[in-house]
């Protein structure tokens, strides 16, 4: 039996760590979990129950501090059931794809989930077991890179937060090059700009005027030092990085677009750069001294 036909019919968990890069992620488990429920497009499927079976793969981000036995510094496996509950207590589906994807989105909303592998068989429709089996990743495409040996890698870039007082700062230019010094890509995020935004009702709109102010502080930043460029999609970041690039981010598209955005207010700058950091599995989070970082994040933060 060739790998790949072994690998199709084995448990998610050894088609995680086969597919697993280089650097590969802690994984949690939950094998042979039991429902019983009425679900299927057919006639003779619907008013009976029928048991289905998941085995669930999520691969997780360590944590960055020691756990000390602490179950609220880890992803639960509470979280995994309660996503199959969830998933199966909103409506009647029909099809195992539509509910391997809800548990999939579900789970991957946890801070610590990367990727996610969903396996759902029904039981009771034939001889054998019928089923679906899908990969979900948190950032859709990983940020790579081809190194010195013309191998493909994965790229952990750093997410830095600038406060205002800093993009103003005679030393923005010495705080760029020890940044550049690292060796890491450098994705620089900012908040609101001193002068604020203009305020409406209507929140959709208040959203996007304060998205829109951030951006233009980011311009604001770009325009005092050349090396940095102005990028808004995922597809902008990775060629940036791949041209060697110092990026800041115009958090409207990405924050927008996303289903998994950050439930905040834009005006919390801090907050939508932490959650781009997660997003893009970034190699850790660097934060002024004294900037109120939200909690709740496994994300490495470092003070500078």
């Amino acid at each position: 039996m060739t790998t790949d036909i072994r690998l199709a019919f084995a448990h998610p968990e050894a088609r995680a760590e086969a597919s697993a890069p280089a650097d590969p992620r802690d994984r949690i488990s939950l094998r042979d979990h039991m429902v019983e429920v009425e679900i299927g497009a057919f006639q003779a499927e619907r008013g009976v129950r029928q048991r289905l079976r998941f085995n669930v793969v999520v691969e997780v981000r360590p944590h960055p501090e020691p756990l000390r036995d602490d179950v609220d510094r880890i992803l639960s496996y509470d979280r995994i059931t309660e996503a199959i509950s969830a998933s199966l207590a909103e409506e009647r589906l029909n099809l195992l794809e539509t509910l391997a994807e809800r548990v999939a989105a579900r789970v991957l909303q946890e801070p610590q989930a990367m990727r996610a592998f969903v396996r759902i068989e029904k039981l009771d429709r034939g001889p054998g077991a019928l089923g679906v089996e899908i990969v979900r990743t948190r950032a859709a495409v990983p940020l790579r890179e081809v190194n010195t040996t013309g191998q493909e890698q994965a790229v952990h870039p750093l997410v830095v937060y600038l406060d205002n007082d800093m993009i103003a700062g005679a030393d923005l230019g010495a705080r760029l090059d020890a940044l550049v010094a690292r060796g890491l890509p450098v994705i620089l995020c900012v908040g609101m700009p001193p002068e604020g935004a203009p305020e409406v009702a209507p929140r959709a709109v208040q959203r996007r005027i304060d998205l829109l102010a951030i951006e233009q502080n980011a311009w604001r930043l770009a325009a005092r030092d050349a090396r940095c460029v102005v990028v808004a999609s995922r597809t902008e970041i990775d060629w940036a990085i791949k041209q060697g690039q110092m990026i800041v981010w115009a958090p409207s598209k990405l924050i927008l677009d996303s289903t998994d955005s950050p439930d905040c207010s834009p005006r919390d700058g801090a907050a939508l750069a932490l959650w781009l950091a997660e997003h893009m599995a970034a190699d850790r989070f660097l934060a002024p001294e004294g900037l109120s970082v939200p909690p709740g994040s496994h994300m490495p933060v470092e003070r500078f």
